[in-house]
């Protein structure tokens, strides 16, 4: 068996084992019971890298394709009369501090600011948790079948003026080229980046009780400068994302009202156990 199979078996049958524990046994027979949710949580992460490895190994090989789809994008986008991205990257490339800050909120932030917001759902509004996390896994795997259509980013389409900061800076997060499976270059529609910024801004403002909450919009913001500076997505990628994210947690929150039993005339209406909230 060669290790791309080995690779392949391990990834899909650890979710399936952890998942499978999970829901099976009792939850008398767990001796801490916040392990069968942390098993559960587990797997399900497990499951969507594994669907994240589909557009990875897809599109390798696939450039020239992928090139070609994005001067597609570049050309109607100027047909339309949007403006241009490698106008904007022209403002910041002189200001070296400027792009590097630029290409390090775009390696870090994706996954840190995802990362920050389920464990403070976890920490402080638990009841929260299933239905945003179920919102991402959704997106997360519509965004991630879309993308088995190879796509080019800007900074490889030659000949539109575009720079590609971050091998300019030694920042690239792609250092293992098209096809890798941490995280490939040629998937570009839509912008998962866009996409998980919007998540977590809706996240916070709608469980949030903070006056503050309303700063995290800057985070989806600064999200799409940071994208168009280094060259990495269209504002077509960008629009994109934000129609799979309108379209996903608008089905998914058609599928929740459906769930809830419409309460007997007279009868006043409480609020849903918090145990009903777990299947999200």
């Amino acid at each position: 068996m060669t290790g791309t199979a080995v690779s392949w078996l391990l990834t899909a049958g650890l979710p399936l084992l952890l998942l499978g524990v999970s829901l099976s046994l009792p939850r008398h027979w767990w001796p801490w019971p916040p392990l069968r949710v942390l098993l559960r949580e587990s797997g399900i992460i497990l499951a969507v890298f594994l669907v994240w490895q589909i557009p990875a190994r897809t599109t390798e090989g696939d450039l020239a394709a992928a090139v070609h789809r994005a001067r597609w994008i570049h050309h109607w986008e100027q047909r339309l009369s949007l403006p241009d991205e490698a106008a904007w990257q022209r403002l910041a490339l002189p200001h070296p501090w400027l792009v590097q800050a630029a290409n390090g909120y775009y390696a870090l932030m994706h996954f840190g600011a995802m990362a920050a917001l389920l464990a403070w759902l976890v920490w402080r509004h638990r009841t929260a948790y299933p239905r945003v996390r179920t919102d991402i896994v959704l997106v997360t795997v519509v965004s991630l079948l879309l993308q088995t259509v190879a796509v080019a980013p800007p900074r490889l389409v030659a000949g539109l003026g575009f720079t590609d900061t971050a091998e300019r800076y030694g920042q690239s997060v792609y250092s293992a080229g098209t096809g890798s499976v941490v995280a490939d270059e040629l998937s570009a529609v839509p912008s998962v980046h866009i996409s998980w910024a919007l998540l977590v801004a809706l996240a916070v403002v709608r469980v949030s009780r903070s006056r503050a909450r309303g700063l995290v919009v800057a985070h989806p913001l600064l999200t799409l400068l940071v994208v168009i500076v280094t060259a990495n997505h269209f504002w077509f990628d960008a629009l994109a994302a934000v129609a799979v994210v309108a379209l996903c947690t608008s089905a998914h929150r058609v599928v929740r009202a459906r769930r809830v039993p419409a309460p007997a005339r007279g009868t006043p209406v409480q609020d849903a156990p918090a145990a009903q909230s777990e299947d999200g």
